[in-house]
């Protein structure tokens, strides 16, 4: 199985690269996010995930592990191919898929072409227990015994009030919970919900 190739990009598509390697040129599907750092004669370096479908081989490039663990990770997901996970992966990188998670971010999900409501609930709803934490530091954990806060997995009362708080300002959920957390992190654990508000909008005008 190919993992990675290294080579001279050959051409581009919409979503597609000829990625040329000693001579030989491999075609990968690629996400919008991947192709945008690839330029035609220049040197690239792409983590593959290789499918077999129909007794022919679809190679996938990705510009990073993380990138490639997420695509691995969609996939699982009924109802989520190749292409809609490299679409979702267009438009969200690895961090922010996280937060998206992690905040039950329906909107955010949505924006990826193909991607509707019942999809993006699908993928909240089955991936919300592996990455909810992820994105969580010490001062957003849960109370250990304590059910988290609804909409936000892992999450202290403080932090999802506070990320509730955002939203109502008109802040997107997933940047309302990036913030919150960056708060959390610096204020330490007891921060109470109004300095996490405040730090947060610090975090948020910067």
């Amino acid at each position: 199985m190919i993992a990675k190739l290294t080579g001279i990009v050959d051409s581009t598509g919409t979503d597609w690269v000829v990625l040329d390697v000693n001579g030989v040129g491999y075609l990968l599907s690629c996400s919008n996010r991947t192709l945008s750092r690839l330029s035609a004669g220049e040197p690239a370096s792409l983590v593959v995930e290789t499918f077999i479908r129909d007794e022919r081989i679809v190679l996938h490039g990705f510009g990073d592990q993380g990138e490639r663990e997420w695509f691995k990770l969609l996939t699982t997901i009924q109802g989520v191919g190749a292409r809609l996970a490299l679409s979702i992966l267009g438009i969200l990188d690895p961090d922010q898929l996280t937060r998206a998670i992690a905040s039950q971010d329906k909107t955010a999900l949505i924006r990826a072409d193909g991607v509707g409501p019942k999809v993006a609930a699908r993928i909240l709803n089955e991936l919300k227990d592996k990455v909810g934490n992820l994105a969580l530091g010490p001062a957003a954990s849960a109370t250990p015994g304590k059910p988290a806060p609804s909409g936000v997995p892992g999450a202290s009362p403080a932090l999802a009030d506070a990320v509730s708080a955002l939203v109502n300002l008109g802040y997107g959920r997933s940047e309302a919970f990036g913030a919150v957390v960056a708060a959390g992190r610096a204020l330490g654990d007891g921060a109470g919900v109004s300095d996490l508000i405040r730090q947060g909008l610090k975090e948020l005008s910067q």
